[in-house]
């Protein structure tokens, strides 16, 4: 028990410092994704809901591809596609080099638009309740379309988007194990390569399953504290 046990430390021979490195690169990785995985989502909803038709068109488009494709295909194809894409783009100009292009920045891509397609369902959700009555007070006192959005529609948004952001984080999370199919070392990476080096595969999975556990355990504390701080002035109003 106790040799096993030993497995995990972070000392020489330990596997530890290895799992955490992963960790870290998992962690790292869906965070990045977050920016511009929500930033995408917002304005794809805000596409899906554009009285222009080829907008809309563009919106649903994107939405139903990244959310029907399953998230392994979509990082291989990014993954490869970039690739190659970048290639013949060379020898079009005829620079004949092999490409490779870096895993994380291609899994960061592959993600970012999974993630969007997602949140966009939940912004398009959020628009529902925020009423149009929020624009036309905005309108009153003068604000720029601009300003009305970003001071007095995003925050309401948010604030009901919250709930369905937190799922999609926890599923972004969750994805990130598929990095280890392009040689990207995170958690699952490090734990399969502990697992063939020692053949003790309970131990490795078990402590995998406590490394995501604790870090959905603490993004719901995080998301947790953000309901609330965005809801006192909901409150408040309403009280």
């Amino acid at each position: 028990m106790f040799e096993q046990l030993a497995l995990l430390s972070l000392g020489e021979g330990g596997w530890g410092m290895a799992l955490l490195a992963g960790a870290l690169v998992t962690l790292s990785l869906a965070l990045a994704c977050v920016p511009l995985g929500l930033s995408l989502g917002l304005i794809v909803a805000l596409g899906a809901r554009s009285p222009r038709r080829w907008r809309r068109g563009l919106a649903s488009a994107f939405a139903t591809v990244f959310r029907g494709l399953p998230e392994l295909l979509t990082l291989l194809i990014v993954y490869y596609g970039c690739q190659i894409g970048v290639q013949k783009l060379l020898a079009h100009f005829g620079h004949h080099t092999e490409v490779t292009i870096n895993a994380f920045l291609a899994a960061m891509v592959a993600f970012s638009l999974v993630f969007a397609a997602f949140s966009s369902q939940v912004w398009l959700g959020a628009f529902k309740v925020v009423g149009k009555g929020q624009y036309e007070a905005a309108q009153v006192l003068g604000l720029s379309r601009a300003t009305a959005f970003f001071k007095v529609i995003l925050p309401q948004l948010t604030r009901v988007a919250l709930p369905g952001l937190s799922n999609n984080w926890l599923s972004l999370l969750k994805d990130t194990s598929l990095v280890s199919t392009i040689s990207l070392v995170d958690v699952m990476r490090q734990t399969n390569l502990a697992v063939s080096a020692t053949k003790e595969p309970m131990l490795f999975y078990g402590s995998a399953c406590l490394i995501y556990l604790f870090f959905s355990a603490l993004s719901g504390r995080v998301f947790s504290y953000a309901e609330k701080r965005y809801s006192l002035g909901y409150r408040s109003q309403r009280t």
